[in-house]
């Protein structure tokens, strides 16, 4: 199963070790609230890259505390993030043709795009992403 986790950060916030903590605990009671057998097993991970946000003590305690497995990222390797190779280019083709006006509706935008994907266009990206993983190994932790 795959799990679409998104949320618009505030205006004028920056993300921090403090904003992504809140951030990683919604997401863990999302989680938790879906297939209840992903979580009780702990057979789901987190995948995210090297921002500070997410590399900080207090985030890298966190994830330890609650028993998340934290798939690393290896550093200067932006094409095995879901996020670049596959999420931000299928938004960039919605939103390209479009001007805004407001934020709002830039984001009634996205989220329409999001709730878009199909299950089975997740699970190819998810596929995909493991084929990148293993060249990536196989090439000893090199960029692709």
């Amino acid at each position: 199963m795959c799990l679409l986790h998104y949320e618009y950060v505030p205006t004028g916030q920056t993300v921090n070790q403090v904003y992504y903590l809140e951030v990683l605990k919604r997401l863990r009671e999302k989680v938790r609230r879906k297939p209840p057998e992903h979580f009780a097993s702990n057979s789901w991970i987190l995948h995210h890259d090297n921002a500070p946000a997410h590399t900080a003590l207090s985030v890298r305690e966190f994830l330890t505390i609650k028993q998340i497995t934290v798939l690393e990222h290896p550093a200067c390797s932006p094409d095995l993030a879901l996020s670049d190779f596959f999420l931000f280019p299928k938004l960039k083709e919605i939103l390209k043709v479009r001007h805004f006006d407001v934020i709002d509706d830039i984001r009634s935008y996205t989220t329409a795009a999001l709730k878009a994907i199909l299950q089975n266009h997740l699970q190819n990206c998810f596929e995909g992403w493991a084929r990148r993983w293993h060249r990536c190994i196989a090439s000893q932790w090199g960029v692709l």
